[in-house]
């Protein structure tokens, strides 16, 4: 034999309102569970008994669906209402207009302009403040330098680098010259006092000595410069 029909109306026993109420909410809940899990939703449920307590469930949080839903809320009342879009965008451009005017004067005050009516608590504020931007204006203008130094050191050692290949090669063609000029023509007492007084005698004019420096050297190149910032600079 089945249930009979349950007359949905207040029990006026205290009781048995509670128990179902009991039964009631927590069955309630398990479907709303249950919802969330099978059908991957979004659910949020609040519950007051009739004495005042607050039952709960949520399946991400009750803060989260809450503004979600008054979010979807205005949305939809927007869209039925164009008049009161206009005018929540009205109020938008006032506050942006207003946030304008506010920047104008700060900027005003920063460059020494419209002071009048400044406190000295005001004129400290605003003192500290361009401190502040000045050091920190003063730090990225010393790291860019040091930066750029430090590049041009580098650029310098490799170019010094470079010109010290460059003389050896130039020294090894300078030999392989006097080489092939001893085997021309034979012996010659200039070629022996040039490799004594280090000034190689290269024939048909190709590189001069001062240019090349001694055999196997490169005294005859510049040093590296090293760059830093001077005292007063830094």
């Amino acid at each position: 034999m089945g249930r009979g029909k349950i007359v949905i109306r207040r029990i006026d026993n205290s009781a048995s309102r509670q128990v179902t109420f009991s039964k009631r909410r927590k069955g309630l809940i398990k479907k709303a569970k249950e919802l969330s899990i099978l059908c991957d939703a979004e659910v949020a449920l609040i519950i007051f008994s009739s004495s005042g307590k607050q039952y709960e469930f949520a399946s991400t949080s009750i803060e989260s669906v809450i503004e979600k839903y008054n979010r979807r809320k205005e949305e939809d009342e927007l869209l039925l209402n164009p008049i009161s879009d206009v005018k929540l965008w009205q109020k938008e451009v006032s506050g942006l207009r207003q946030q304008l005017l506010n920047l104008q004067e700060n900027n005003r005050k920063l460059m020494g302009e419209q002071l009048y009516g400044l406190s000295i608590k005001d004129l400290n504020s605003l003192e500290s403040q361009l401190e502040f931007s000045l050091q920190s204006i003063r730090i990225k203008k010393e790291q860019i330098l040091h930066d750029e130094i430090k590049e041009l050191n580098r650029k310098g050692i490799l170019m010094h680098q470079q010109n010290v290949e460059l003389a050896n090669k130039v020294n090894l063609f300078c030999q392989e010259n006097m080489e092939l000029h001893r085997k021309v023509y034979g012996h010659d007492s200039r070629l022996e006092m040039s490799v004594a007084t280090g000034n190689p005698l290269i024939p048909y004019g190709i590189i001069s000595a001062a240019a090349a420096g001694p055999i196997g050297g490169d005294a005859g190149l510049r040093v590296p410069i090293h760059l830093q910032l001077s005292p007063r600079e830094q």
